[in-house]
């Protein structure tokens, strides 16, 4: 890979060996060094040859395509995000975890966008837990006896939707509940409830509504303020208040897979990963930028920018600073996405290739022109190829191969 150009004070940083590469040349994700014996629970044995490890390379550019590239490069000044190079954490003092598989879902094949099942005191009822966005947002009536709790006048905006919930912001305890009868409860947490919708101007989904039902969204992501999400921070967020078991130590995080997620981070559900130490939030004590990553286009010289996550939704959404393509990328456009580890080798890697389906592929590659440095939220489907560990308390986000 070709390093990304790099801002002229920041350090030199060791040149990363070259990715794998399967039989037939494709490059296929930096697997994980093993862990002797341990495994996760519930989530079955690693797999000899991960899902999706290998995407299938575009075999020739078009004039097109060698005329986009040609516009993107000579216009975009690269940047480099990096990763802090660190050692692995060591959990060996937690032992408070728990697994919530997700509900099943209808003809899915693969990662799909999941949901759990929440209560607040009454009847536990469904909620899609998205990584895109911090805060739960729930329609009122969803709350028992809402009006007799304190709250503020609150709003929370969706930037892929372009979705905007309006309500109050009530602090309430709530238990989380998995498809597999496991469960957590959290303290107070806030909590928006939804009395109307609004939509932005240029929304891409969105029908504006009065006293608004079925609206169930749980935001667990981090570093998204910034994002047209400035009333939320880490202490919305319900899976980093949950309260601890008696008698055991509950480090502050989760692991994301395709089949649930574990909540509180062990030894037994940790091994494998490639850890990437993130930056702290130069305004919010306690909150974490988004993970570095380098994109490239057909082999290309990278842009480096930072990335998200995002099980809200099933599409892409790319921003390449320069980069013109007015009807969208062209059909056969590789794209290939290298997130830095810490250990001078990348802690996950893979290539799409534009209107050609794969397990980690999104259902559609949005083009936006929001930010000043490149961004991609993958959508869902990368969770067919790894899974996902984020640790609140000390900064880190980690990466391995997806498990069966």
């Amino acid at each position: 890979m070709k390093p990304c150009a790099r801002p002229l004070n920041a350090p030199a940083a060791a040149p990363a060996p070259a990715p794998a590469a399967a039989p037939d040349g494709t490059v296929i994700a930096s697997p994980a060094s093993r862990s002797a014996g341990a495994k996760t629970a519930r989530t079955g044995p690693a797999t000899p040859r991960m899902l999706g490890a290998t995407i299938r390379a575009a075999r020739a550019s078009t004039a097109p395509r060698r005329a986009l590239l040609r516009r993107w490069l000579g216009g975009l000044a690269l940047s480099l995000v990096a990763g802090s190079a660190a050692a692995a954490p060591d959990y060996r003092a937690f032992d408070d975890g728990a697994f919530l598989s997700f509900l099943p879902a209808a003809r899915a094949r693969g990662a799909h966008i999941p949901k759990l099942l929440i209560s607040f005191g009454g009847e536990p009822r469904p909620i899609v837990m998205d990584t895109g966005s911090t805060g739960i947002v729930v329609s009122a009536d969803r709350i028992p006896n809402v009006d007799a709790l304190a709250g503020e006048p609150g709003r929370q905006t969706y930037s892929s939707s372009g979705r905007v919930m309006i309500g109050r912001w009530v602090d309430t305890p709530m238990r989380i509940d998995g498809a597999n009868g496991e469960s957590v409860r959290t303290g107070p947490v806030r909590v928006l409830a939804v009395t109307e919708i609004a939509c932005l101007q240029r929304a891409r989904d969105c029908r504006p509504q009065r006293a608004p039902r079925g609206v169930a969204m749980m935001g667990v992501g981090f570093g998204r303020e910034a994002d047209m999400q400035r009333q939320v921070t880490p202490h919305s967020n319900p899976l980093l208040n949950v309260v601890p078991r008696a008698g055991h130590t509950l480090r502050r995080g989760y692991v994301v897979t395709r089949f649930g997620v574990h909540v509180g981070l062990t030894p037994a559900n940790t091994p494998d990963f490639r850890y990437v130490k993130l930056t702290p939030s130069p305004n919010i004590a306690g909150e974490w930028l988004g993970a570095p990553v380098c994109i490239s286009l057909d082999n290309q010289a990278p842009a480096c920018g930072r990335s998200l996550v995002d099980t809200g939704v099933t599409g892409m959404f790319l921003n390449l600073p320069g980069l013109d393509a007015p009807g969208g990328l062209p059909r056969g456009t590789t794209l290939r996405f290298d997130f830095p580890g810490g250990d001078a080798a990348q802690a996950a890697s893979y290539t799409i290739v534009a209107g050609e389906a794969s397990p980690l592929a999104p259902d559609k590659i949005h083009l936006v022109h929001a930010q000043s440095t490149p961004f991609v939220n993958t959508g869902v489907h990368f969770l067919n190829g790894f899974d996902v560990l984020f640790d609140a308390d000390e900064g880190y986000i980690g990466y391995r191969e997806a498990r069966r």
